[in-house]
């Protein structure tokens, strides 16, 4: 009996770090139930040791985030807006041709579909390197200019989460309709937020600034930026957001150098 105890707690030891491993924790979902900019301690220690994190503007909604431990991301990926080395990770969403590929370089490590298949919605949640990445789907209309609901494929797009280095990153994709309050709490705090404001193809510009209002980023980074005036965006989402016009591609930021006022970011690019 002895022996076998020592054999069962010697798997139970080997198996544990493995399912750890398999369900990464989301440290932005707790700190979405913390107070205003509380941070637990886990990655007050990933902020302080690990450095910066660099995001370039590709263009379209292609943002490049490059992390302190040396893992590149491609988002809204479609085998275009190349700069420098081929991403290690690329996401996509389906909603049309420029947001994805079916035919990605062999070379990337790895591809996520934001999108369902064979019935089941994409469910993402990977520890990659030092960044964890996680998906919380929405839906998209099967037509452009559809806004019935009736014709909408569910589980159509995905809001990517990219955690790394104390910073809590989003991308809203292709989003095609308002969230609910299970969406919000599936996408917990977020200090860095790209969002489409192109008003037209993705969703209103009144849908996309309360969303924008109600995820409080500090910083906010516009995509899809080609049919929209940024005035009528900036006068929609309210005073309280600060505006920064760059003329660099490359935004390199961390934890201790978030904007204490929300903040929207415009890098240079189209």
């Amino acid at each position: 009996m002895l022996r076998l105890s020592a054999i069962l707690a010697l798997l139970g030891s080997l198996i544990a770090p493995a399912a750890a491993q398999e369900n990464p924790r989301s440290e932005c979902l707790a700190m979405a139930m913390a107070p205003w900019r509380a941070t637990p301690a886990s990655f007050q220690r990933a902020a302080a040791t690990l450095g910066e994190v660099a995001i370039t503007y590709g263009g379209h909604s292609t943002y490049y985030i490059d992390t302190p431990g040396g893992i590149r991301i491609a988002t809204d990926w479609n085998g275009g807006f190349r700069m420098g080395r081929l991403p290690d990770v690329v996401t996509m969403n389906r909603a049309h041709s420029s947001h994805y590929t079916l035919f990605p370089d062999p070379k990337i490590a790895h591809v996520f579909h934001g999108w369902a298949e064979d019935g089941q919605p994409a469910k993402i949640s990977e520890k990659i390197g030092d960044v964890y990445i996680r998906n919380v789907t929405t839906d998209i209309r099967r037509f452009y200019g559809d806004y019935s609901g009736a014709d909408m494929i569910r589980d159509g797009n995905s809001i990517f989460v990219f955690e790394v280095a104390g910073l809590c990153i989003g991308h809203l994709g292709h989003l095609h309709h308002q969230l609910d309050d299970t969406h919000f709490a599936a996408i917990g705090r977020l200090d860095i937020l790209m969002v489409p404001i192109d008003g037209t193809y993705t969703m209103s510009l009144d849908g996309v600034s309360d969303i924008t209002r109600r995820l409080r980023a500090s910083v906010v980074l516009p995509m899809h930026r080609f049919a929209t005036p940024l005035d009528e965006f900036m006068d929609k989402i309210g005073k309280q957001f600060e505006i920064e016009l760059r003329n660099e591609r490359t935004l390199r930021i961390s934890r201790e150098t978030l904007p204490s006022t929300p903040t929207v970011i415009i890098l240079d690019g189209v």
